[in-house]
């Protein structure tokens, strides 16, 4: 056999070694990405970057001070980042060490998920027993543009002590509905679409009939906390559950928003459409 044909002969070899090359290369870059994600490499990274262009600039323009400065910029730039990121470089190799680094994206997911629901159960379950009224819509797969740009934006990260302050009675966010968007509070006061349906209990309120009507058109999770009796209730896709206790409350909030927990207490489900009395 010629050196040609072996050479031919190693060609589909070769093309799958290149392919799996440059996808691992990209995997180790896309959780790097993720790993400085949130912290102030990232600002580094941009200010990397931007050294870069300006270097190449230089050499096309023929700018020999500045691409002489901009040499020693990045000649000596890499030990000051080694300097001055000395403990993120620390830890980062003491997860490759334990083998956690390719972890680290779903173990803060998850970490989020949790602070997500504990902020939220927290909040309604402060505003139950003080009966605040309360109206909130969790966005899923269906925007909710439409009805965002009816409140007053917002655009903050969802804590329990900012979901009750909007809520305090005679403050101007308290009246509407608060609109969430992943784990960002994205506005107040918005309009809601009101459920004409005959078949609401008339004890409900506006509230609950906003909630329902959001339900109707869309797939977003509503909750509403009752000002009268302090009552909870949740909305989605046209299901209503009424008078939920807190545990009951944490199970379908998580269970609609991230998937069903590893265990769940069994729900006390109530369908609008089959109760009159509430």
């Amino acid at each position: 056999m010629s050196f040609m044909e072996q050479f031919t002969d190693l060609m589909p070899v070769n093309v799958i070694v290149n392919i799996l090359d440059v996808l691992f290369v990209w995997f180790v870059i896309y959780k790097l990405i993720t790993l400085i994600k949130g912290t102030k490499a990232v600002q580094l990274l941009k200010g990397i970057f931007v050294i870069v262009i300006a270097k190449v600039v230089t050499d096309f323009l023929g700018l020999d001070t500045l691409g002489w400065m901009l040499n020693q910029v990045i000649t000596y730039g890499f030990l000051a980042i080694i300097i001055i990121f000395q403990p993120e470089i620390r830890r980062a190799l003491e997860q490759i060490g334990r083998g956690k680094l390719f972890s680290r994206s779903s173990l803060q997911e998850e970490e989020e998920q949790t602070r997500l629901i504990e902020a939220m159960t927290k909040s309604v379950s402060y505003m139950a027993k003080r009966r605040i009224g309360a109206l909130i819509s969790i966005e899923r797969e269906t925007g909710l543009t439409e009805y965002i740009e009816t409140g007053i934006p917002l655009n903050a990260h969802l804590t329990s002590e900012l979901m009750i302050n909007i809520f305090i009675p005679n403050t101007p966010l308290h009246d509407g509905a608060v609109i969430v968007q992943k784990n960002k509070i994205v506005s107040a006061g918005c309009y809601l679409p009101l459920s004409e349906s005959p078949f609401i209990s008339k004890e409900l309120g506006t509230r609950h009939r906003a909630a329902i009507g959001l339900s109707e058109v869309t797939d977003a999770i509503t909750i509403v906390v009752s000002e009268e009796t302090g009552a909870v209730s949740l909305t989605s896709n046209g299901d209503l559950h009424r008078n939920l206790s807190m545990d009951e409350f944490k199970n379908h909030l998580t269970r609609l928003w991230f998937g069903p927990p590893e265990e769940q207490a069994t729900p006390s489900k109530w369908r609008w459409r089959g109760k009159q009395n509430g």
